[in-house]
């Protein structure tokens, strides 16, 4: 089905033939239920060998998907920017349609009564949605570190996990990063930083592993010799780094998902979820009071 074409921009066969292999891989993407980001589609596009993996060719993509949603050959709803979204306050059209919403809104601590306490967090933040529709599945919080996380952010987890092991509970963060001189570093951050707030916790590195690498056959570009830490990475692991977006999304959803359940009590939590449908209920039952206001 086309989209609105709002230029004519005369793309080449080449670049018609990578729009059609671009829309089949939204397509994949839209079938599992995740949107892509610019830097998915390239990766994707990369590790089928479509494309090369170099800057010029990321830059060529960028402007390629640019001319082609401008075309109306690409959907402008498929590819996401996270870092520019438009915010706006809820309305309703009835009362009864916020008891409704209220209704499903309604979210018990699923991990209460736990022996632990997770979160997940994810280095770039372009995946955090990725990331947070696997946690979410399981009430786990999630957190973007974006690069290096700010202090005022760990300062402010580590207020968090220090409340959660004042309960007893175990606090765990698995991490997901680049496999590159700056992301194989931010996990050993973190538990400093954690340290130097006065919290325990313990951090397990998810993805990218170099075994995932080898499995998974990401393609690899060259680490940045400018990163200071770039001497100490290229010792342990050469030259050559490999960046978290060339996983597939229902890879990275699966690593999330099954460490998050291997550490969680299911028979503590599917009560917990039975608890909070019943007070759900109790919230839909309020609504002929509700649609009797004139």
């Amino acid at each position: 089905m086309p989209f609105i074409q709002y230029e004519n921009i005369k793309i080449q066969r080449r670049g018609l033939i990578q729009i059609n292999q671009i829309n089949e891989i939204i397509a994949e993407y839209e079938a599992a239920g995740y949107s892509l980001t610019l830097r998915q589609i390239y990766y994707q596009l990369v590790s089928r060998e479509v494309i090369e993996n170099s800057e010029k060719s990321y830059n060529n993509i960028g402007r390629l998907v640019s001319n082609g949603r401008l075309t109306g050959l690409i959907d402008w709803n498929a590819i996401e920017d996270r870092h520019r979204e438009h915010r706006a306050l809820p309305h309703w059209e009835t009362p009864a349609e916020i008891v409704q919403g209220a209704a499903h809104q309604y979210r018990r601590d699923l991990w209460e009564g736990q022996d632990r306490y997770c979160e997940v967090w994810v280095e770039k933040d372009a995946l955090i949605g990725i990331v947070e529709q696997a946690a979410g599945r399981l009430d786990c919080s999630c957190f973007s570190c974006k690069g290096y996380a700010s202090n005022s952010s760990l300062w402010a987890a580590a207020n968090r996990f220090t409340e959660k092991a004042e309960q007893g509970r175990e606090c765990i963060i698995f991490y997901l990063g680049d496999h590159d001189p700056s992301g194989t570093d931010i996990d050993r951050m973190i538990i400093e930083r954690m340290g130097t707030f006065g919290a325990t916790v313990t951090v397990n590195r998810i993805a990218l592993t170099m075994s995932q690498i080898k499995k998974y056959k990401l393609p690899p570009y060259p680490a940045k010799e400018k990163d200071k830490r770039f001497e100490k990475y290229k010792a342990k692991h050469g030259t050559r780094s490999w960046e978290l977006d060339a996983l597939k999304p229902e890879i990275l959803d699966a690593l999330i998902t099954n460490a998050i359940e291997m550490n969680l009590d299911q028979k503590l939590y599917d009560q917990a979820i039975e608890k909070q449908e019943q007070e759900r209920k109790r919230i839909l039952d309020l609504l002929p009071v509700i649609e009797d206001i004139p």
